[in-house]
């Protein structure tokens, strides 16, 4: 039945983008229509996870609202499956789909910083590296990832963990407003006080309620020097840098965020060749405040034990936000699995040590995000996001370039994944979700906000024009 309706999609789909409906949307429509056999279909469907191999019947590339509004509306007509793509990002790989359109954001750049308001407003195609670029030119920033070609649209949407979320929040804190291209084509501002239940939707609802065509944030003073870098212990002391690590972070100021990786170490330009392909514990800090209160604040970090490296410095904050780039490549195969957790209890120390390093591939890893600070303060029902009582959010990142390892990579992840679920809070980051199934997204929420945004679903997007994301059911 599966294969019969697919089939039936697919002669649908074919008959909506013949010649002649393609030729009336070219008049539409100011960018690039790229379908099969063109020269640059190929890299127009591809995304950073390189595991996803969709093929669209059509990358309908936007310049602006009004693109999208055609692009929404042609296919709303001719009741075609639609994805999203900003920066194509995301580990599920819903930002391409097969025999549907892609309506493709990544083309729309424009950024506009008022730097004595402290606001940005920026264009969903944009990369937090670019929107730290623009920002930092006059000393200012927002929470955004912790990998620059991230885009910012799916990173705001789901919440958007940081290097600054403890002293100003997540990214979806930050976002003051955002114009919406609903499923019916029309055009809304979402805010405070404009379309205020559609505004809580979009701060981490995901994708859910129509096309974001551009973001406004509030900007903070930062850098452009921070205290910032990664320490390396030895992965046999894993037990003693974690237990020392939970004490440590009781007591950290607002202003530092620490993230704390279990791997192999990679082959960065930044580490010694001697440490490269050793089990490590890296622990990862950035202060948002003055150089010379942070190293009073990592001191006793420093201090413990007896480092592998250690690369806490004064640096650029564009730099210390581009670290981690070279540990996440594009075209790489990416499979994770997530869960928030209420603390580092001993048991959930030697569960972390005893799985971490038992991965198939040097490219995998385990990274455990500090939470609480500006995160906590935030009212909880003031948005979807979903748990800001964790004080951990714990992914676990199989990585792999060779196909053959993926039944062992996958097996590693679950494995690891059942481990790790006596302690979680029952919630998971829905960016870090796969496809997980209609489960995991209510766990994601949980059942009262997820009933509150099946209502705005309902509302917004009433047939699921919008389906290809973690999905709200309307």
């Amino acid at each position: 039945m599966a294969a019969k309706s697919a089939l039936e999609t697919e002669r649908r789909n074919a008959a909506a983008l013949d010649d002649a409906a393609l030729a009336d949307l070219a008049r539409h429509f100011r960018g690039e229509l790229i379908r099969p056999g063109d020269p640059q279909y190929d890299a127009a469907r591809r995304i950073w996870n390189g595991a996803i191999d969709r093929h669209p019947a059509l990358v309908a590339r936007c310049t602006g609202v009004a693109d999208v509004q055609t692009a929404v509306r042609f296919a709303r007509e001719r009741d075609l499956l639609v994805a999203l793509r900003g920066g194509g990002h995301n580990v599920a790989g819903t930002a391409v789909c097969d025999g549907g359109v892609v309506i493709d954001l990544s083309a729309m750049k424009g950024m506009w910083v008022d730097p004595a308001a402290r606001t940005a407003r920026a264009q969903p195609g944009l990369l937090w590296g670019e929107f730290d670029r623009e920002a930092q030119a006059f000393g200012n920033a927002t929470p955004g990832g912790i990998i620059t070609h991230t885009g910012i649209a799916g990173l705001t949407l789901g919440g958007g963990l940081g290097w600054l979320m403890r002293r100003y929040g997540l990214t979806c804190d930050n976002l003051l407003s955002a114009d919406v291209v609903t499923a019916d084509g029309e055009f809304v501002r979402a805010s405070a006080g404009e379309h205020p239940d559609l505004f809580w939707g979009l701060r981490g609802g995901g994708g859910n309620f129509g096309v974001v065509t551009s973001f406004e944030y509030r900007l903070h003073p930062v850098g452009p020097i921070v205290l910032a870098g990664v320490i390396l212990h030895p992965a046999a002391r894993a037990r003693d840098v974690l237990g020392f690590y939970r004490d440590y972070i009781a007591s950290a100021p607002d202003e530092l965020t620490t993230i704390v990786v279990l791997r192999m170490a990679p082959p960065a330009p930044f580490l010694p060749p001697g440490v490269h392909g050793q089990p490590v514990v890296v622990i990862g800090a950035c202060y948002a405040g003055p150089v010379e209160e942070g190293e009073r604040a990592v001191a006793p970090l420093r201090r413990f034990g007896d480092p592998l490296v250690d690369l806490i410095r004064p640096t650029p904050y564009v730099s210390h936000q581009g670290l981690f780039d070279p540990t996440a490549p594009h075209g790489l195969g990416y499979y994770w699995k997530s869960e928030y957790v209420p603390s580092l209890s001993d048991a959930l120390i030697d569960t972390l040590a005893a799985h971490a390093w038992r991965l198939v591939t040097p490219e995998s890893y385990t990274i455990i995000f500090h939470l609480g600070g500006a995160v906590g303060r935030e009212d909880p029902e003031g948005s979807a996001f979903e748990d800001r009582r964790a004080a951990h959010a714990v992914n676990i990142d199989a990585v792999w370039s060779e196909p053959a390892r993926v039944p062992a990579c996958i097996a590693w992840t679950r494995d690891f994944w059942e481990a790790l679920r006596p302690y979680s809070t029952g919630r998971v980051y829905v960016n870090f979700l796969g496809e997980e199934g209609q489960d995991r997204v209510r766990g994601a929420y949980g059942e009262a906000k997820y009933e509150r945004l099946q209502v705005l679903k309902r509302k917004y997007d009433p047939t699921n024009f919008f389906r290809l994301n973690q999905n709200i059911r309307p």
